[in-house]
């Protein structure tokens, strides 16, 4: 097996990947309607601009895209040598304000009256202050009016959620081998972390390890609960890796399973392939949470499947698409989300299965390559 800590660094985004990616966020801005797309501290400016600041604070960052003319960032002065050195820089012009300026006023001098999409993480205080100066401005939120522009994924971002995917997998392949009778979640966890961290995550997200009945809870915080044998155990774990996210989840079992552990634990896992098995360009998200949740629901465990069967990953580990009913979108190459399925028997245990998926002209890829079958453990 490849030793992913063993893969050179992908190279870093260029000037011309993000002057492409802002013109194509002006041209949907355009198509939807939009006067321009107002981007704060979060995914939506790292992706256009490659810009993260140092600390997000009540001094307002702001990159404004208009659909027509040149993107302009505005920043608080103290924070502009930073932004001068982002590697987006030379693709927008900067502007900066200094304490005790109103940079509100600064703002609203790159604004024409319109409608705007407005970053999903900006805060309600730098919303109010615009809208305060600009009477003839209305906002929307990014994901209701661009819910698509980070979902298509290029050659370079599939190449790091594959990477991610991979140390994901290589990390749980590890902790097979610990034990886990005996120990609590928390010591569980805190392998699984580490593991992840030895084999390339930069940052580590979240570590769900959920044993017995705090297994039926789907995001159960690990404690200190000691683990038991004849526990099924919920792992559920990832964070980023040159920058996109991994998520994964399998479920283990200490010791030999009874008959009904292995029963729930196989209809999750057709639930899983059947959900991949719908993935197609063109055909709705909604198909793979149906598909799945059929399934399940033909073997008479429909209302332990408490949710979505799956969400978008790229910079961040939840983003649109969503595999829910009622996503409409059709599936498009390049898309990458979490098809995961699980049954959760309340007192008792819980079951999920997760792989990242990414779309691609003929179907459906895995970015996570290890077996779906139960695994034991001590």
């Amino acid at each position: 097996m490849t030793d992913p800590t063993t893969h050179p660094a992908p190279a870093p985004f260029t000037a011309a990947d993000f002057a492409a990616r802002l013109q194509r966020a002006a041209r949907s801005a355009e198509a939807a309607g939009l006067s321009g797309l107002l981007l704060t501290p979060g995914p939506d400016l790292l992706y256009l601009a490659g810009y993260a600041p140092v600390a997000i604070t009540e001094r307002i960052t702001m990159l404004v895209v208009p659909v027509d003319g040149e993107p302009t960032m505005i920043v608080p002065r103290l924070e502009r040598p930073d932004a001068e050195e982002t590697p987006g820089a030379s693709v927008f012009r900067l502007e900066d304000w200094r304490d005790g300026d109103d940079p509100y006023e600064a703002a609203a001098r790159l604004l024409g009256p319109g409608r705007y999409a407005l970053s999903d993480a900006a805060w309600a205080m730098h919303l109010l202050g615009l809208q305060s100066r600009l009477s003839d401005t209305s906002y929307v939120s990014m994901t209701s009016a661009l819910p698509m522009l980070r979902a298509i994924k290029d050659d370079d971002e599939l190449e790091r959620l594959a990477a991610a995917g991979a140390a994901a997998d290589a990390a749980y392949r590890e902790i097979l081998g610990v034990r886990f009778a005996g120990r609590s979640e928390i010591d569980v966890g805190t392998d699984l972390a580490a593991l992840l961290r030895r084999f390339g995550h930069s940052q580590v997200d979240f570590t769900v390890v959920g044993s017995g009945p705090n297994g039926a809870n789907p995001h159960h915080e690990m404690g200190d609960r000691l683990i038991q044998h004849g526990d099924m155990v919920v792992l559920d774990f990832g964070g980023l890796k040159h920058g996109y996210g991994s998520d994964t989840t399998r479920t283990v079992h200490v010791g030999n399973p009874t008959d009904e552990e292995r029963e729930v634990h196989e209809i999750v896992r057709r639930a899983q392939q059947a959900g991949f098995e719908a993935v197609r360009p063109g055909v709705e998200c909604q198909e793979v949470d149906r598909a799945a949740r059929a399934v399940i629901a033909e073997a008479g465990y429909g209302e332990y499947f408490i949710h979505r069967v799956g969400h978008g990953i790229g910079l961040t580990t939840h983003e649109p698409p969503y595999m829910v009913e009622g996503e409409r979108q059709p599936m498009q190459p390049g898309m990458c989300f979490s098809i995961e399925p699980g049954i959760y028997l309340p007192g008792r245990f819980g079951v999920r299965i997760e792989d990242i998926v990414t779309v691609t002209a003929e179907g459906g890829r895995r970015l996570n390559r290890t077996p779906r079958e139960m695994a034991i453990v001590e």
